[in-house]
Order: structure tokens, then C-alpha cells, then sequence
């Protein structure tokens, strides 16, 4: 039986989704009856061409982060830690707020503390690294890096430190630990202490690998000062890194998504400062900017009971940040970290408050990071700049209800079908290949107008020695029931003669690598017994469409049909 992506939601429908479902009627009658296609639509045909390189592969996809620091060593936090580094041959950054935080280490969403500096009745700094520690060490223990936040202000630096800890969602977001520091240099040394530390407890060498920041979205309300102020702050911190680590990377500023003209004027502010305006901690002229950092995020809304996703905000605010750095000669060759990539912008509000977030939990958020992922790739090379890395804003949070709908990679130890999304980028290595669709939307329309006629069903492929994997993504904005698309994959360049080829197809579809399906299926358990928990870890992994197959190359190719259901993500792997 053939499978469909149905709406996570029900509500008013319009006649728009009634012709939808009048459109899925009519071909599960002609299937029924036999018929091939739907109203004589062609196949999309996906041609792969292994001879032909676009370069090394990039694994920008590998960082991750998360407002919630003390999750990182919870049990969960951990584990899912372990499966990140497992998932992925290359190093994975692992980017946190909250590091500098006052507080009793204690966890809530949207907050986090350490505890790292407080000051004796004289007025004297007390450094205190142990939770810091606590954190780094669990990152060194599990194979991952940190791209180090440095942030937020202490509650003892701060030019107005009271009220000091928020209560999300009730209240301001912003309190005591967004505001400036009463003191820049104990600032610069607060931080110069920490950057010693981590060299002479992990290595300089280690530590050289590290990406380090200065903060989180200083144009919004995260930082209650200046630009200006912002400047003073970054240089005073980038120099204490570079005193106590020459060859640490540092960078920023980490804004919001250059597409508002806010953000991309300050953008555009803070580059032109760390490159000719005078440093405000050595009087010297620029900053240390070993990278530059930007946020980029789209806008989901629910329609009649259905989510639409907003693809072309978070391609319109990637291409703007690319633009603004390329327009910077010195830049050219500087690497953009995409420090926050995601669909839209708040991880802690669940799909029960927000019910256009209900795309988190099933396939969707998969298929629209595939096609991102693809249209991020493709605007760094139109603009000719060097992407490093895009952050997923995403991780897990302890304690909380089954698929409450959070922005999260994993439930309660359990990995979402957006993990299984990671292990399949994760098993592209060596250099990418030629992959071309006649099903796909090409990025000029996605920053035009998103995906809201035809799907995209398009591919991105990889070669490495006698190895080929081919991601194949069926995405469309809109999350309505529609009939799955037949694919006509060809991959050329294989070795001409009689060499058999051994084909591993994965997918990610609403009954594959889906362990929120399963949940449901059980009947939606909040407190699952030990037999339903190790069904649901394993409903989390990724699985196999079909058994491993032998295929027999022809003229040094094959082809390769299959169904993609809407929403499905698809990958092939293939041996020789």
C-alpha cells in the first residue's frame, strides 16, 4: 500500500484542501485499479553523475545548539551527544548559551548558569569553573566540540543585574544578565581566566580547535546596550582569548537574520568596525575576526488546520548574510558560521502553544532541512563564500511530555525523525558529485516565492573511493495529504565491466525512521513500559526501506525506480 504525509492537524477546510483530497481520491482509485500514473504525470527523473566533481563535500551540517547549557550533562543530554559524534565522521560543534550565567546550575527552558564568577564582600573576583568543567568534559567525553558562547553577563557584572533570572514564558525574556558589564576590564579578565583554563585542562591544541563568540543576537533584546557597547564588549573579550591563546578562532557578531534591515545593518556595523575601526580594548585598528557569524530562520504559520512552512525567510536571510560578507573583499576567503539555522526561532515553545510547530515531530522537519541544507550549499556558491557551518538549534530537553512538540532532536532518549535526517548527511563523505533533477525547485524560486506550487524532489550526492550516497528529498511548504511522486534515479560513472553494485536504501517517511509513529500507534504513552521504550529507541534509529540488494551496472550505470512519499527523505547508498 502506498504511503502519504497526512497533516498533523485538523480544523476548518477550505475549498483549496478539498480539491487537495479530491486530487488523493481519485488517485488511490486509479491506483486501485491499476493505473501507472497520476493523470499521465511523468516520473521525476534524478540523474547522478559520479565522474563529475563539484568539490569536496562539505559537512557543514555538523553543529548543534541549545539555550540550556546543565542539559548537556543530564543522562539524555549525553546520550544524544554520543549519537551526534557517531552519526558523523567529521568534528561536531556543539554551540550553548548561558556559559557565563549566574545561578545554582538548575535548568528550565530558555535558561541555564554555571555559577562561574561571583565576587567576596570586597568586591574581588571569585572564579568557580566546576559546572563549566562539568559541561566541557562531558563534550570532550562524547567526541564533540564546543563553539564557545561567551555569555551571558554575570549577575555580579552587570550594570543592572536585578531582576536577574527570567521566568519564561511569563515575563521579559530580558534580564539581568543581558546588560552591559559595569566593569570592562574584569570582563576581559573573567574571560582571559576561563580561555587559561580550558587550554591548561584540555590542551592548547584542542582548544585550538574550538570555535569561540562573543554573545548571542546583540541587534535584538538579548543585548540591553549599544552597538556600539557591543563593540567594546567583543573586543575586550576576543582579546582576552587571544592573550590567553593566540591561535584560538574567534568571531561574530552572531546577529539575527540579515534579510530585516536592522540586522543587516548591524551586520554590516560590526564588520566594518572589526576590520578598520579602532579596537576599543587595545586601541589598535580592527578585531580579531577569524570567522563570521550570522542567524537565519523561517516562518511556519497554520493555515485551515495545516502548517505551512516559510522556507524562503531563512533562504532570503542566508542569501542577504552572504551578500553582506562578500561585499567585504577581506572576507572572501573568511568562514561563515550560520550560528543558528532553523525554520523558525523559538526551540522551548511547543507545538501545544504554537501550533504551527507541529512539523517537528513527524517527517517534515527532515524533508525541510534536507532542501535547506541544499539551498544554503547552493547560495555560498552563487555568492562565492566559504560556509563552515550551519547550526541546527536543536537538542533535547529533560523532563518534559512524549513529542510535546519542543524543537528537539530526541524525547526523553529517543531520537525524532530529524536525527535520522544527520545520520543520513552523515554517511556522505569524499567530494560531491553532479546531481541534477527535472522534479526540483531551483533556489531563485525559493527566495522568490518558497515551495508552494510543485514539490521539490531533488537529490545531493557523494563519492568517496568505491562508495556513493545519494540524499533524494520529496519537500513541499504546505503539510497536506497529497499522492507520493515515482523516481527515476540514474548514477552514471560507475567502473565500466560487470561489477555488481550493492544498493542500501534508507528512508525517512511516516512509517520508516519514525519513532513518533510508533509512539502513536501504542497509543501515545507518557510513561512507556521497558518493552515499549526499547521499541521506541528502535523505531528512532535509521531503517532500511527494503533489504540490501545486488544491482548490476550497464555500461557503467544503473537506475534505480522507486515511490517517494511527500515529505520523505530517501538515501542510497552504493558499493562496488
Amino acid at each position: 500500500m502506498q504511503q502519504f504525509s497526512r497533516g498533523p492537524l485538523t480544523g476548518t477546510i477550505t475549498s483549496e484542501r478539498i480539491c487537495k483530497r479530491l486530487l488523493t481520491t481519485t488517485y488511490l482509485v486509479a491506483l486501485l485499479a491499476g493505473g501507472v500514473s497520476l493523470f499521465g504525470q511523468q516520473p521525476v527523473s534524478i540523474v547522478v553523475d559520479l565522474a563529475v566533481s563539484r568539490g569536496t563535500w562539505n559537512p557543514a551540517w555538523t553543529f548543534f545548539g541549545y539555550d540550556e547549557p546543565n542539559y548537556t550533562y543530564a543522562k539524555n543530554g549525553r546520550k544524544l551527544l554520543r549519537a551526534l559524534s557517531a552519526a558523523s565522521p567529521s568534528p561536531v560543534y556543539i554551540r550553548t548559551h548561558n556559559l557565563l550565567t549566574s545561578g545554582d546550575g538548575a535548568a528550565s527552558l530558555k535558561w541555564g548558569s554555571t555559577n562561574a564568577y561571583t565576587e567576596d564582600a570586597a568586591g574581588h573576583p571569585v572564579y568557580d569553573w566546576s559546572i563549566l568543567d562539568r559541561i566541557f568534559d562531558s563534550y570532550q567525553q562524547t567526541g564533540v566540540k564546543p563553539l564557545v558562547e561567551i555569555g551571558f553577563m554575570p549577575e555580579a557584572l552587570s550594570t543592572h543585574p536585578q531582576p536577574y533570572r527570567h521566568t519564561f514564558p511569563v515575563g521579559s525574556l530580558w534580564s539581568g544578565w543581558a546588560y552591559p558589564p559595569k566593569d570592562y576590564h574584569a570582563w576581559a579578565e573573567l574571560v582571559y581566566q576561563w580561555a587559561r583554563h580550558c587550554a591548561e585542562r584540555y590542551g592548547a591544541r584542542e582548544v585550538e580547535s574550538w570555535y569561540w563568540e562573543v554573545w548571542n543576537e546583540p541587534d535584538i533584546g538579548y543585548w540591553q546596550g549599544t552597538p556600539q557597547e557591543y563593540y567594546k564588549l567583543y573586543d575586550f573579550a576576543a582579546d582576552a582569548v587571544k592573550r590567553a591563546l593566540p591561535t584560538a578562532r574567534i568571531g561574530g557578531p552572531h546577529c539575527t537574520g540579515p534579510a530585516s534591515p536592522q540586522a543587516a545593518n548591524f551586520l554590516r556595523g560590526f564588520l566594518e568596525h572589526a576590520l578598520h575601526g579602532k579596537n576599543l580594548a587595545t586601541g589598535k585598528t580592527g578585531s580579531p575576526l577569524d570567522y563570521v557569524g550570522f542567524h537565519a530562520k523561517g516562518n511556519p504559520r497554520m493555515l485551515d488546520g495545516y502548517v505551512e512552512m516559510g522556507i524562503r525567510s531563512q533562504a532570503r536571510n542566508i542569501s542577504s548574510g552572504f551578500e553582506i560578507v562578500a561585499s567585504f573583499p577581506e572576507l572572501r576567503d573568511k568562514p561563515i558560521i550560520i550560528g543558528e539555522s532553523d525554520p523558525e526561532g523559538c526551540a522551548a515553545c511547543s507545538a501545544k502553544t504554537n501550533p504551527q510547530n507541529a512539523y517537528r515531530n513527524g517527517p517534515l522537519y527532515s524533508s525541510y532541512t534536507a532542501a535547506m541544507f541544499h539551498h544554503t550549499l547552493e547560495l555560498a556558491a552563487l555568492h562565492k563564500v566559504r560556509l563552515a557551518g550551519t547550526v541546527t538549534w536543536a537538542f533535547e530537553f529533560e523532563d518534559q511530555p512524549w513529542f510535546e512538540g519542543f524543537r528537539t532532536l530526541a524525547t526523553n532518549g529517543v531520537s525524532k525523525p530529524v536525527m535520522n535526517l544527520f545520520r543520513m548527511l552523515g554517511l556522505m563523505t569524499g567530494e560531491r558529485v553532479e546531481a541534477s533533477s527535472d522534479g526540483a525547485v531551483n533556489t531563485g524560486r525559493v527566495l522568490e516565492a518558497g515551495v508552494r506550487s510543485e514539490p521539490d524532489i531533488n537529490a545531493l550526492a557523494s563519492k568517496a573511493q568505491s562508495r556513493a550516497a545519494v540524499l533524494v528529498w520529496n519537500y513541499h511548504d504546505d503539510d497536506v495529504e497529497a499522492p507520493p511522486s515515482s523516481v527515476k534515479l540514474h548514477v552514471a560513472g560507475l567502473p565500466v565491466g560487470t561489477t555488481p553494485v550493492l544498493l542500501r536504501h534508507y528512508r525517512i517517511d511516516s512509517g520508516h525512521s519514525n519513532a513518533f509513529t510508533t509512539w502513536k500507534r501504542m497509543g501515545s504513552p507518557q510513561m512507556p513500559t521497558p518493552k515499549q521504550y526499547a521499541e521506541l529507541e528502535a523505531a528512532g534509529q535509521l531503517t532500511l526501506l527494503e533489504s540490501p540488494s545486488w544491482l548490476r551496472s550497464t555500461g557503467g550505470a544503473v537506475d534505480i525506480n522507486f515511490e517517494l512519499p511527500r515529505e520523505a527523505v530517501s538515501l542510497l547508498e552504493l558499493e562496488w
